[in-house]
Order: C-alpha cells, then sequence, then structure tokens
C-alpha cells in the first residue's frame, strides 16, 4: 500500500512556507492504519522489545496499538505537570529557547529493551531527549521508529547513535 499517497500535504501551514504533512487521511483509513501498525512491526521484528515508550501527542497514536500487537507495555512520555507520579526531566534546546520532556520515574526498569515511536522526525530534538530518559532509567533504547521523515532537516544524524527506521521519506 502507498501510505504517502494517503497524507495530506497542506502548503503554508502553519505559517508562510512550512508545507504541512497531515497524517489525519491515513489515521481516518483503516487499511492505511492497519498496514501502518503491522510495517512497524516488521521493521523491528528482529529486535527483542520488552517496553514501547512514546512522546506527547502523536506518538501515543502509534506506540499503542504497536505495543498492544507485541504484546508489551506502553510508556508516555509528557510534556512537564502532565504526569500524576514521581517523574524525571529532560531538557533540550531548541532553534529559540528550550523545552522539556518527563517520565514516570518507575516507568522502565533497568535493562529493559525500550523501543520508542513518533509520528515524525525532523529536527530530532524529542526523539533524543526521549531516548535519553529511557536511558536515565536504565533502560536500552531498541529503536526509534517513526512514520514520517523530513530528511532536509537532518534528524537522523542527531540520532545517528541509535537504529532509525521510517515508513515515509520527504526529501524537501
Amino acid at each position: 500500500m502507498d501510505l504517502k499517497g494517503k497524507i495530506r500535504v497542506i502548503e503554508d501551514f502553519p505559517t508562510k512556507g512550512i508545507s504541512f504533512k497531515d497524517i489525519t487521511t491515513l489515521l481516518k483509513d483503516s487499511e492505511a492504519l492497519y498496514e501502518c501498525i503491522n510495517e512497524m512491526a516488521d521493521r523491528f521484528k528482529d529486535v527483542h522489545i520488552d517496553m514501547i515508550a512514546g512522546p506527547e501527542s502523536r506518538g501515543f497514536i502509534f506506540a499503542t496499538p504497536l505495543a498492544y500487537l507485541l504484546k508489551t507495555g506502553f510508556v508516555p512520555v509528557r510534556k512537564p505537570g502532565k504526569l500524576p507520579a514521581e517523574t524525571i526531566k529532560y531538557e533540550y534546546e531548541l532553534e529559540y529557547g528550550t523545552d522539556s520532556l518527563e517520565i514516570h520515574k518507575d516507568a522502565i526498569t533497568k535493562g529493559q529493551k525500550v523501543l520508542i515511536i513518533d509520528d515524525l522526525l525532523a529536527t530530532g530534538g524529542t526523539m533524543y531527549a526521549t531516548a535519553k530518559l529511557v536511558e536515565k532509567l536504565g533502560g536500552e533504547v531498541a529503536g526509534l521508529g517513526f512514520l514520517i521523515e523530513l530528511k532536509d532537516l537532518n534528524g537522523r544524524e542527531k540520532l545517528k547513535e541509535y537504529r532509525v527506521e521510517s515508513l515515509i521519506t520527504y526529501d524537501e
């Protein structure tokens, strides 16, 4: 199936010069969504996975059904103040300022192999922060999976210490 063809591209959104990749058209197509989750599972079939983590919010969309399919648990990685129990935080640089993510301190146990899933690889900042949170808890990053990769933003370079798999790429 042509998953790329299921994604709607909206020019000049949210600002002029941006070519937004709208995944809602893929998500509403039951066959495309089914194919997407199965293809993600297939990309990591050679890796032992104990847990799947996903950053908010669209990482949740793909990580949770993948965790179900692979019979693992799911760990949400969230913006500060969104998780109710004790957390650890990772702060990272943005082009103009900083951002941070949090994970529950008890979400991952030492030695667990964790697959991290998100919808989009752009600059790699969010995924790098998520990987570092997993490692701070003693987990081992088994791989990083994405629906879409925007190659011209070089996010893969920031993540070069990890295995990176993308189902769809854009070379803009």
